[in-house]
């Protein structure tokens, strides 16, 4: 694709968003403001974000201890490499690498982004990642974030804003089930 080509590709996969059942990225903002404000996110409000992102699983970060939560949260801040950010959230009960990624966009949308199975595929769809995954862990979120961070580049749009476009896309065009 050429640049101009992924330009538009965001941009109309960014309007089909709110038509999706995704991640609100007005909520991610809220979240990520009280994360920079405070420092970390508290028990109550990872939950939250679980929930916005998998309602299903979201009981489970009730299972982790409040403490834990705030020095978690506090750490990631401090903490170098995309590996080292999602294997510490990831480290708390209720956060896969899907999950983390969203307290990872919360925090700074500009360079990371929401990943899931539907934005794995689109980036094989688009022929930036070869085959399909239903599961994933850090090392897989840094395998998604490189081709995500590059389209951001090129296309000027945020990486969180390439990510819901990813998103929008596979929502748009999958048929059959999700999994």
């Amino acid at each position: 694709m050429t640049v101009d080509d992924l330009k538009a590709f965001v941009r109309e996969n960014l309007d089909r968003y709110e038509q999706t059942q995704g991640v609100l990225p007005e909520q991610l903002q809220d979240f990520g403001d009280k994360y920079r404000k405070q420092g970390y996110l508290s028990r109550n409000q990872l939950y939250d974000i679980a929930y916005e992102s998998s309602t299903r699983s979201a009981y489970h970060v009730e299972k982790n201890p409040a403490d834990r939560c705030i020095e978690v949260t506090k750490n990631v801040r401090n903490v170098n490499g995309d590996f080292s950010k999602i294997h510490l959230l990831t480290g708390l009960q209720g956060f896969k690498a899907p999950t983390a990624s969203c307290v990872l966009t919360a925090l700074n949308p500009e360079k990371h982004a929401v990943v899931d199975t539907r934005v794995w595929a689109s980036l094989d769809r688009l022929d930036f990642l070869d085959g399909r995954k239903e599961h994933f862990d850090a090392g897989d979120y840094v395998t998604m974030i490189k081709p995500i961070r590059d389209i951001a580049t090129n296309t000027g749009y945020s990486t969180a804003e390439v990510g819901y476009a990813l998103f929008a896309y596979d929502d748009h065009v999958r048929e059959g089930t999700l999994h």
